[in-house]
């Protein structure tokens, strides 16, 4: 049951979903109040791990789930389009040492915070499809569908650690 666990999540979340990023080099400056450590409750009474820290000035490094001997590793910056401001995600390995398997390795996603609540939502495939073939495809297709409401999937609500 574990293992099926790790492998939905593992497609959920870091599923890998376009091959080409929105931007290529970060320029934004990083949000601080997205940084530490954030869990939230999974079935069984489990709590899973993110782990969001500063790389540098424009860029976190992210590992989902935190606490997983097979979590993933990803570096993620800030971008905007359509007047959104988004997470790029670009997904690179595991805490086992397994690199991605092909080239579908960003995602991008939505979040905001309430008080000590992180909700983020991955932008939606079902939508902006993963076959998309350039940086100005992905952002054309982001601004057309602006106004869908299933543009992004359903939110994933992490509370933040406290020290």
């Amino acid at each position: 049951m574990k293992k099926l666990l790790i492998i939905l999540v593992c497609g959920l979340l870091a599923g890998c979903d376009y091959t080409v990023p929105l931007v290529k080099t970060p320029e934004m400056e990083i949000d601080k109040s997205v940084l530490g450590l954030w869990q939230r409750p999974i079935e069984d009474g489990k709590i899973e791990q993110l782990l969001v820290l500063p790389l540098d000035k424009n860029e976190y490094l992210v590992s989902y789930p935190s606490d997983a001997k097979d979590g993933m590793f990803a570096r993620a910056c800030l971008c905007r389009t359509d007047d959104k401001t988004l997470v790029q995600l670009k997904w690179f390995g595991t805490a086992e040492g397994k690199l991605p398997e092909d080239e579908r390795v960003f995602q991008f996603l939505s979040y905001s915070i309430s008080g000590d609540k992180l909700t983020v939502r991955l932008l939606n495939t079902d939508v902006v499809t993963k076959d998309v073939a350039s940086t100005k495809e992905l952002a054309k297709s982001i601004a057309a569908n602006r106004a869908n409401p299933n543009l992004f999937k359903e939110g994933l609500v992490f509370t933040k650690v406290q020290k």
